[in-house]
Formats: C-alpha cells, sequence, structure tokens
C-alpha cells in the first residue's frame, strides 16, 4: 500500500485512493450486525484514551457525553504537561523559553489552518467559543446602525444567539428569527431565505444543532447571505468531531469552534477572512497591534492548551494515516480521518435508532430515517413517557453510562418545542471511540429502566 500511495503524492491522489478502498464490498454500507467490524481499529484508538479505562459502580465506564465534551488521547495530556514541565514562559521574549513558546503558539496556528483550511494568520485563539463570539460581535456591531438587521435561529446553541442579540439591543439593530420544522427539528430553510434581505448585515447560524443533530446546509445558506452582502457567522462546535471542515469551500467570514469537542483542551479557535481580521476594529488593551491574528487574541493566552491544540489535531491526522496514508499530508490525512469517522458514527447511529425506536413510550427529536443521516451527525435527544430526563440520566450514570440532560444551552429549541419547562432533554451523543457494544449496552439499560415499575 505505502508503494502505491508513493505514486500519488497529491493530496486528492492520496484521497481518492483510500475512498477507492472505502468502497470496496468489504467495507460498503457499514453493515449493522452481530459482527460489525469497523474500519477504524478501535482497540488502538480506545487505548489511546485514559479516561475510557475508568468504572462506575463496578460497570466499565461509558462516554456518551461527547456534545459536552470529548475526551482526550494521551498525546494531548503530554503535550500539556510537556510545555509546563520544559517551555513554560510568556511569549515575545528573547530567551529560549519565550521563543519555545512563540514556536509552540505558531505550531498551534499551523495545524489549525491545516484543520479549517485556511492560512495560518487566519487563526485565532481565545478562551471559548462564548468569549470570541461576544468579542467579535461587539467589534462588528461598530459597523451596525439602527435599521440594519440580523439574522439567528432557534436551533442554535444561545453562544450564537445571545452575543448577537446583545449587540442589537447596544445598536438597535433589529433581529430577525429563523424558525425550525417540527416535524423532523430541521432550519426551516424557506423561512430563512424571507428573513433575508438588501438590510441583512450578518447571518448566525450553527453547523451542526447540539441537542438534536441536524446538520444545517451552511453552503447554502452563506450563499443567501452573500447574495445581499451580508456577513456569515457559523458556529461549529458541534460539527467538529463528526464532519470536516472546510472553510474555503463555505467560503463563510467566519466560524469557530472549541478544541475541547473534537479531543483537545478546553479553549477556543476562531477562523476569520484576513480581510474582516484586518478591518475590523477589536476591543483591547493597548498597545494595539496591527498584526493579525494578534489584534484579535486578548491577554495573555493559555500556552499549554495551546500545546495541547496541535496534539489533537495531530490525533485525528493520525487516524487518517493509520489507515492507508502513512504518508499523506496533514490536511490530507484530516479528510481521510474524517471520512472515517463518519463511516464509523453512521454505524452507530443507525443501531442506535434502530433500538431506540423499539422502546416503548420513547421519542426522538430531530431526523430518524436513514436515508437522510446525512443531514445529521449522532447526537440524540430523547423524552421517554413518564420519567424525566434527570431521572433517566441518574439511572444511566448508576449503571455506567454517562449522558446529558436538559437544554445544554439550546434554550430557543426546548422553549420552541415546549420541553424547557419539563426538563428538556436526554441527550446522546456519539463519538468515534464509542462501540457497537456500548450502544447495545445503553439500549438494554433503557429497556430495563423503562421496565421497571416508576416508585417516585
Amino acid at each position: 500500500m505505502k508503494d502505491e500511495i508513493d505514486s500519488q503524492p497529491s493530496t486528492s491522489g492520496v484521497i481518492n485512493y483510500i475512498r477507492t478502498m472505502l468502497s470496496d464490498t468489504r467495507h460498503t454500507n457499514m453493515p449493522v450486525t452481530e459482527n460489525f467490524a469497523p474500519v477504524l481499529d478501535l482497540t488502538s484508538i480506545r487505548a489511546q484514551f485514559p479516561a475510557l479505562a475508568q468504572t462506575v459502580n463496578g460497570h466499565p465506564a461509558v462516554f456518551f457525553d461527547g456534545p459536552g465534551g470529548t475526551q482526550v488521547p494521551q498525546r494531548v495530556i503530554d503535550a500539556m504537561t510537556n510545555y509546563l514541565r520544559r517551555d513554560n514562559a510568556n511569549s515575545g521574549g528573547n530567551y529560549a523559553t519565550s521563543r519555545r513558546t512563540d514556536a509552540v503558539i505558531a505550531a498551534a496556528r499551523a495545524a489549525m489552518g491545516d484543520f479549517f483550511r485556511c492560512d495560518a494568520d487566519e487563526v485565532v485563539f481565545g478562551q471559548n467559543m462564548t468569549s470570541l463570539t461576544f468579542a467579535f460581535s461587539r467589534a462588528i456591531g461598530r459597523e451596525l446602525k439602527p435599521g440594519d438587521e440580523i439574522v439567528v435561529t432557534r436551533l442554535d446553541h444561545d453562544a450564537n444567539v445571545s452575543p448577537w442579540l446583545t449587540m442589537a439591543e447596544d445598536r438597535g439593530v433589529t433581529v430577525r428569527w429563523v424558525d425550525i420544522r417540527d416535524e423532523d427539528c430541521t432550519l426551516d430553510m424557506d423561512d430563512l431565505a424571507t428573513k433575508i434581505n438588501a438590510k441583512t448585515k450578518l447571518v448566525a447560524v450553527g453547523y451542526a444543532s447540539n441537542a438534536v443533530g441536524t446538520i444545517n446546509p451552511v453552503k447554502e445558506i452563506v450563499q443567501l447571505a452573500h447574495n445581499v452582502g451580508a456577513l456569515v457567522f457559523i458556529d461549529a462546535v458541534h460539527y467538529t468531531p463528526h464532519g470536516l471542515i472546510d472553510v474555503a469551500a463555505l467560503d463563510c467570514d467566519f466560524l469557530v469552534c472549541s478544541t475541547y469537542k473534537f479531543f483537545g483542551p478546553h479553549m477556543g479557535v476562531l477562523f476569520g477572512k484576513r480581510e474582516h481580521l484586518q478591518r475590523l476594529r477589536p476591543y483591547k488593551v493597548r498597545p494595539l497591534t496591527d498584526q493579525i491574528p494578534f489584534r484579535w487574541e486578548w491577554g495573555t493566552l493559555n500556552h499549554e492548551c495551546i500545546a495541547g491544540i496541535t496534539a489533537c489535531v495531530e490525533y485525528i491526522a493520525e487516524l487518517g494515516r493509520h489507515n492507508g496514508a502513512e504518508l499523506a499530508p496533514r490536511r490530507a490525512a484530516i479528510e481521510i480521518a474524517y471520512e472515517l469517522i463518519h463511516q464509523h458514527e453512521r454505524a452507530l447511529l443507525e443501531r442506535a435508532v434502530a433500538g431506540l425506536k423499539k422502546i416503548p413510550g420513547l421519542k426522538i427529536y430531530g431526523i430518524t430515517d436513514p436515508a437522510r443521516f446525512v443531514e445529521r451527525c449522532g447526537t440524540l435527544a430523547i423524552r421517554i413517557e413518564g420519567h424525566s430526563p434527570s431521572e433517566l440520566a441518574n439511572q444511566l450514570n448508576q449503571r455506567g453510562f454517562f449522558t446529558w440532560d436538559g437544554n445544554y444551552y439550546a434554550i430557543n429549541l426546548t422553549e420552541r418545542l415546549g420541553v424547557e419547562k419539563s426538563g428538556g432533554f436526554l441527550r446522546i451523543g456519539l463519538i468515534h471511540y464509542n462501540t457497537i457494544e456500548e450502544v447495545d449496552g445503553l439500549l438494554a439499560a433503557l429497556r430495563e429502566i423503562v421496565a421497571t415499575p416508576n416508585t417516585r
């Protein structure tokens, strides 16, 4: 296989070769059977995540809490501790550890540039996605005036809503809300098209719903916004562990994510088109440099976490390289990795949905037709008649299954669907380090809970 890859040294050649390999009948459709055999080497993958070896009440810990934050591989832990042990210093100094710190930051920018498919100087680091969004909403708001309009959606995490609402209130800007389709919890694209007009200055939209897993047609949304000269700000926090990011293909103006949602440390990272990063004026202490992206980064950065960011991107790239692309450039390896992740998570999703549909009194919110699973990721929001989401989460925890209950800051959605006052949803998040056996175990646990008389 190495010789064959060597004969196709270009990025596109490597990816096409692996796609051909994946289309082999041994791998096609990833059959969901008792003899399920993933393309990903789950034994090797899971061995890299120390947290997965834990137990709860004598049960193996099963992490279906990925939408709230994934576990991290050992290489990320090592990168962070090694930085603190050897390189810890402030940046910009004329001595060895400071220069090594500068190199750590530069390496992480390059890694995220490959991850986003952009230039390294279009990568901005921040405390988290929320703080970055507030910072950019204030800067963008400088250019807006009463009568201008912005568009937000009822499907989004509130971190891509409240910053824009606050800015709009301060600047006298009109807010237009895009509704959802109740039957499948997808964005109402007809409604969105009517909300975008000549007055629209910005559209804020999520790549994927952190509550119900819907993947939005963001490329189409970008085009609609750009047709009227509006900017687009994409919250990709929930999408990044499940799908490939390509800001060049999307042509979006801004895209923001959180590395702790895709196997890294607790930080936020933003892509911004260079023209916007240069033109907009940030709120920042003096001296204000004209250099991007430094002019957008507040105070001293979290250098140890930035070291971990490079490691988490490399972890994803290695998933591609270990599956027949040993010589692939990092971006090509990342693209291959996400093809493999998608296949494995699709199989997990099919197994989970098929099993959940058989549980009496259980309702799945969102797309449930396997023929449409390309429109969603493996995040499932459910409710079971006679059982509160909180009760379900507690009972599952006693059996070793980690799930979330509540609204997960998708409060506009839980209010819209009428479940906010009764506890929101139980959320099950499927990640590539999860297994078919874990899904089957969860289904068995839910059947047991439903079959047991409720003594409340």
